[in-house]
């Protein structure tokens, strides 16, 4: 055996013993095969980008960052490692002024940006209040025993203006392409499509409306560039000159990876952030988590494939399913937005709305949001609530409070046993756990009660065991008379990943 054949079996079972369990078998004298562990392992690097909060002046935001501890001692990353967020500037195109700042951290000279709401452990929530009216938005990583479900919640409380209520979203993961429902660009709202690049490489973004008569013609046919580490909010009204009550809006990068959502701003209903829409192609598109005060419930919904989809409707309440009178189905027009004002449709009961393809069949990929007021008339505010995936795993959402927290878990399918554990708070206390059984086709509401000794915000994680489960948070503040109201959904955290067989022949390179 020559010294370059040597060279490479010592490379191979140097790669195995880094990558896990491996087992290095020569088969017939000239094979050799590593074989790696099937179990799930932790990531080791996770990266967030949180949108620019509201620039008011009446707007206070609140960064609540954490990472839920390892569910067994033998799925932990290594130790240590670190997670935090820094300051991605706004760029402006055509300013000389805003392209150095952008190239410089957003001040026009070197600086070191203080990281913000920086983990120290696993399970110990920490939470940031920012005040100022010009707060950038951020981009993050976290890296080893931190990276496994680091999760940020980005809440603003807006007490005046034309943006008043209060807006939550959790600050995402990046990704090359977002889908959204429920946008509009109507006289009496003021959306924003806020895309931020947490890459060095600058990227060029394009975005796409879709109406009820299909594509909308824009004026920006060249996309935009986004410098790396920089944030652009685009006005949506700024590409069309159409107003359009109900939009779909596709974004997607050209290169690398960004973070998207819709900042939707109301007249009359205050705001809140659109998230995009995750729901996968032929299953059932669940909507989680109408609080039972909604007042009014909006389904924007959207076909982009090459086919017309109909979709049964069923509400999943506390009691069961049931078919909405006068909503029995709904049919999408491919590339054609369709909107449906549901009305009261709750009834005062928390629910959920599930929207299955007709007759069992599979169909195309759905992009749908629900559009939620609650509150009198001329106090109403408005909320999202986007389809999203189910959680398989494990999904934390934080920035929780102590009475304005409600948590919706839905089993569209058979009953499901959730475990839903309370984190420490911010300022003290002890993690704890309680089991719940969301029986088949219902949704469970839940007011997590808070241990005495638990302090400040804290977390919620949730792990079913069994059936698809679905998950929502409602996050209030104030008093009865002005009760403001945002709603997250609870898509899986992904902290895991499969790591597959590998099997090398390398009798090739054997003489």
């Amino acid at each position: 055996m020559n010294r370059a054949t040597m060279s490479l079996l010592a490379g191979v079972a140097a790669l195995a013993a880094i990558t896990g369990v491996a087992a290095l078998r020569p088969a017939d004298g000239t094979e050799l095969r590593t074989l790696e562990s099937r179990s799930p392992r932790p990531v080791e690097r996770s990266a967030l980008t949180c949108p620019r909060p509201s620039s008011s002046e009446f707007a206070t935001t609140w960064y609540t960052a954490f990472t839920p501890p390892a569910s067994a001692p033998e799925a932990a990353a290594d130790e240590g490692g670190t997670a935090e967020l820094l300051p991605a500037p706004e760029y402006s195109p055509g300013s000389a002024d805003e392209d150095e700042n952008a190239e410089n951290g957003g001040t026009g000279e070197e600086t070191e940006a203080e990281p913000v709401a920086p983990l120290a452990e696993p399970g110990a929530p920490v939470t940031v209040t920012v005040s100022d009216a010009g707060a950038p938005a951020l981009t993050g990583t976290a890296e080893a025993g931190l990276a496994p479900g680091w999760t940020v919640q980005q809440t603003t409380r807006v007490d005046a203006g034309t943006g008043r209520g209060l807006l939550g979203t959790a600050c995402q993961t990046p990704d090359t392409e977002f889908w959204f429902a429920g946008a509009s660009t109507a006289e009496s709202r003021h959306d924003y499509v806020h895309i931020t690049n947490p890459d060095a490489a600058a990227t060029v973004v394009d975005i796409e409306l879709y109406g009820p008569e299909g594509r909308v013609e824009t004026d920006t046919p060249e996309g935009f560039t986004v410098p790396g580490g920089t944030t652009v909010p685009v006005r949506l009204s700024t590409l069309t000159d159409e107003p359009i009550g109900d939009l779909a809006v596709h974004v997607t990068a050209r290169t690398g990876r960004i973070g998207a959502q819709i900042e939707a701003v109301d007249d009359q209903r205050g705001a809140d952030w659109l998230p995009p829409a995750t729901a996968p192609a032929g299953g059932p598109v669940v909507l989680p988590g109408i609080p039972a005060e909604a007042t009014g419930v909006r389904l924007v919904a959207f076909a982009p494939g090459d086919e017309d989809v109909t979709l049964e409707v069923g509400l999943a309440g506390p009691g069961g399913t049931i078919t909405p009178a006068g909503f029995e189905t709904v049919s999408l027009r491919s590339g054609e937005l369709t909107a449906l004002d549901l009305g009261n449709l709750t009834q005062g009961e928390a629910s959920s709305l599930v929207l299955t393809p007709a007759g069992g069949s599979d169909s195309g990929r759905v992009v749908a949001a629900l559009q939620v007021v609650g509150g009198e008339e001329g106090a109403a505010e408005m909320a999202f609530i986007p389809a999203t995936s189910p959680v398989e795993e494990r999904a934390t959402v934080s920035g929780n409070t102590g009475s304005g927290t409600t948590l919706a878990l839905v089993a569209p399918g058979d009953a499901v046993e959730v475990s839903v554990t309370i984190s420490a708070g911010t300022e003290g206390g002890e993690p704890v756990t309680e089991t719940y059984t969301v029986d088949g086709a219902t949704t469970l509401t839940v007011g997590p009660e808070i241990p005495d000794g638990t302090q400040g915000s804290y977390a919620i994680t949730v792990q079913p065991s069994g059936a698809p489960l679905y998950a929502a948070r409602t996050l209030t503040m104030g008093d009865s008379d002005a009760r403001v109201f945002t709603v997250q959904t609870l898509p899986d955290d992904r902290s895991a990943v499969e790591v597959p067989d590998t099997d090398q022949d390398l009798s090739i390179m054997l003489d």
